[in-house]
């Protein structure tokens, strides 16, 4: 793990001690949510434990008495956000039960509110793949199967929708996806977002007509 530094070790104890943003909850919430927020918006690197502990109001050993070790802590971190996408996704899947194409559609609009949601901010999951490049690390498991799930699900749907080669139209789907939030960190909310939306609709028009 990468220390942070001294400077930043300092600023983020004053902005633990500022009263007019007290935090509530457990401190195991407390470094969580803490933690959440600055893995995400600053990077896993570039954030050390004790700039974690200074923000969350406690102590690096009260860290440690939450969770094991840093890695730990990120895997727990990119869990929960599998699992909220995953909650978001079977909402907007069951606004529109048994139509696959409209799920597809849908799964666009949903990329779309998320990227414009984070503020430019991409992926979690991919953002944290290019930092965690070690196979063993138990965020690495996390981010891979959470991959190849939206790969399999996006297959399933385009199955289902009567796609006339549903693994093409998956995959090109899923690099449209990726492709989409990765541009977001270079280029912003007001970057190709909107012309991978309207790229899905006619790849999805294509393959369905083709079927026809």
């Amino acid at each position: 793990m990468i220390p942070v530094g001294i400077i930043e070790v300092k600023a983020f104890r004053q902005m633990a001690r500022r009263p007019s943003t007290p935090r509530r909850g457990s401190t195991r919430e407390r470094i969580f949510g803490t933690a959440a927020e600055l893995f995400y918006r600053r990077g896993i690197r570039a954030v050390g434990v004790e700039a974690i502990a200074a923000a969350a109001q406690t102590t690096k050993m009260g860290l440690y008495r939450a969770f094991p070790s840093k890695d730990v802590l990120v895997a727990e971190w990119l869990r929960d956000r599998d699992a909220r996408f995953w909650h978001a996704w079977e909402r907007m899947a069951q606004r529109h039960p048994l139509d696959a194409q409209k799920q597809l559609r849908a799964a666009f609009a949903l990329l779309e509110k998320h990227v414009e949601e984070s503020r430019g901010r991409g992926c979690a999951m991919a953002n944290a793949a290019v930092e965690i490049t070690d196979r063993d690390h138990p965020a690495r498991k996390v981010i891979e199967a959470h991959k190849a799930k939206l790969r399999a699900e996006l297959a399933t749907l385009c199955q289902a929708a009567g796609a006339r080669e549903p693994r093409l139209l998956a995959d090109q789907l899923f690099l449209l996806i990726e492709g989409s939030q990765a541009a977001t960190l270079v280029l912003g909310v007001r970057g190709p977002l909107k012309s991978a939306v309207l790229a899905a609709e006619a790849l999805i028009a294509s393959q369905l007509a083709q079927a026809a």
